[in-house]
């Protein structure tokens, strides 16, 4: 009886893993883009590193427990043991090795998947500017001169440009199919460069607590190829909508679950202005390599 419910539990606690893990949806580990690629062979590259220590430590310590219990009386026994050369040279050598590899690999990576650093294409990248609002997300296309609400188009296998603020509260900006993660922030503009190498459907969100519509702060993205995204600029093109100073006051208000909207045309500087409103009306200017401002 008792080994039936041995069985039993254990049965039980495998569907209960089973179910809870069905629930995980681990986008970043299913990249759909070059930089997205490098980061999850950068999380398994780091994962193995540490497993060289970490697997043989929990096995030895399992059998430590086992081999020297009370009970084994054939277990050596040297209360007076204190030193073995040949064990601190592994225990000091092996993870001092692990820590250089990692080191070099983080100063490799960190250079290379640097998010204000353009991505190498021979395709004209395309500019999108996204402003964070409660609770949604705001995409202006300053060369098309069209602008959506949560919802973001780009053209399969071309770069796309991003520069990021908030008009809000702090937020983070993350699509994590094609990697990246940067913050957003009131008065000031951080940069993200990404890439889609397949079209799908993707999913977009905060990574950073915001407030009452934070779990519905979501967009979708959607990757596409150049004709349909010609396509789907020509959908916006044709809204009534257009977003210029005062209707953007109308968008910013906070709301939750916001639908999908588009705009037709938008106000040239008002990611701009957005941004200069925190700042006595400048902006700097990260073209400019003095860093100067822009009144």
């Amino acid at each position: 009886m008792k080994r039936k419910a041995s069985k039993g539990g254990v049965a039980l606690m495998s569907i209960g893993a089973a179910l809870s893990l069905s629930g995980c949806n681990l986008d970043v580990l299913n990249p759909k883009g070059s930089v997205g690629a490098a980061e999850k062979a950068l999380i398994a590259t780091s994962t193995w590193a540490m497993l060289i220590v970490v697997i043989p430590v929990i096995l030895l310590t399992l059998w430590f427990a086992w081999r020297y219990r009370a009970s084994n009386r054939n277990a050596t026994y040297a209360p007076n043991w204190s030193h073995s050369t040949a064990i601190e040279v592994v225990i000091w050598t092996v993870p001092t090795l692990i820590i250089l590899f990692l080191a070099v690999l983080t100063w490799k990576t960190t250079h290379e998947l640097d998010p204000y650093k353009p991505l190498e294409s021979s395709v004209k990248p395309i500019d999108v500017e996204v402003v964070a609002l409660d609770w949604k997300w705001l995409f202006i296309y300053p060369e098309l001169g069209i602008a959506s609400v949560n919802q973001l188009a780009i053209p399969v296998g071309t770069p796309v440009n991003f520069r990021i603020t908030s008009d809000s509260v702090m937020n983070s900006f993350f699509i994590p199919q094609l990697g990246g993660q940067v913050y957003a922030m009131a008065g000031m503009q951080t940069r993200l460069h990404l890439i889609a190498d397949e079209p799908g459907n993707y999913a977009g969100t905060s990574a950073n607590f915001s407030g009452r519509g934070f779990s519905d702060m979501k967009f979708r993205t959607l990757a596409e190829p150049r004709e349909q995204f010609d396509a789907w600029v020509q959908k916006v093109k044709a809204s009534p909508d257009r977003l210029d100073a005062t209707v953007y006051g109308t968008v910013a208000q906070p709301s939750e679950k916001a639908p999908v909207r588009y705009f037709s045309s938008v106000d040239p500087r008002l990611f701009h202005n957005i941004i200069a409103k925190y700042n006595d009306g400048h902006v700097l200017d990260l073209k400019d390599a003095a860093c100067g401002t822009k009144g």
